[in-house]
């Protein structure tokens, strides 16, 4: 199958506001070589071969197989989505969402409230990309495993959730915390929600959820 000169997959995120303009990768770099992978997929288990799947957003769908067919084993499930931008917002979004599960679990509010604020926050994931994604976004992406599966993962066994629960039972500042608790790893939920709110003010927008 032949698919040009290269082929890129990122496993990374970058989400800013450059100049009032969201910039993620998607964005950034244009080509139709470009492929992102997002999903539920803590990697020490993915390391002990537990079973996760994963979302491959491909703007090229012939790149997605082929990172598909590279990767996919009995224990770690992909599909492929044409929608990069959307995958990666996912990776990207699902972080604030995490900060106030933990926010959650700090204040001891239970299950029901931190299912309140996992739900609503999916809401505002979709809602926030429907409104600054350069281009298309479909509810049924979020239903992957770089949505609403990444973000049921990020909400009770990630880091922005562990470190913002001992936010709340200590007094000690968010770079005290990353410094004790990460061994060097840095959190993405913060930062992220100074980004989207840097967003939202400069487009004189306050919102709740859209339909979705």
């Amino acid at each position: 199958m032949s698919i040009g000169h290269f082929c890129v997959l990122f496993f990374v995120v970058i989400f800013d506001v450059y100049y009032l303009n969201l910039c993620i990768f998607s964005n950034i770099y244009t080509c139709p070589a470009l492929t992102v992978l997002m999903g539920a997929n803590i990697a020490s288990e993915v390391a002990d071969e537990k079973f996760c799947e994963t979302t491959i957003g491909a703007k090229n769908e012939g790149n997605g197989q082929i990172f598909k067919e590279l990767l996919q084993t009995s224990n770690f499930r992909i599909n492929v989505v044409h929608e990069s931008d959307t995958v990666e917002m996912c990776g990207a979004l699902k972080n604030i969402v995490a900060v106030g599960a933990g926010f959650c679990d700090g204040l001891g509010f239970g299950d029901n409230t931190k299912a309140a604020v996992i739900r609503l926050g999916l809401m505002e994931m979709v809602a926030f990309s429907k409104l600054f994604c350069k281009s298309q976004v479909s509810s049924s992406t979020f239903l992957e495993s770089c949505g609403v599966a990444d973000l049921i993962t990020t909400c009770y066994g990630g880091r922005n959730r562990k470190v913002a629960e001992a936010f709340v039972k200590t007094a000690k500042s968010i770079a005290e915390l990353e410094a004790e608790m990460l061994n060097g790893q840095k959190l993405q939920g913060p930062q992220t929600s100074a980004e989207c709110t840097k967003k939202t003010c400069s487009s004189q927008l306050v919102f709740n959820s859209v339909k979705v």
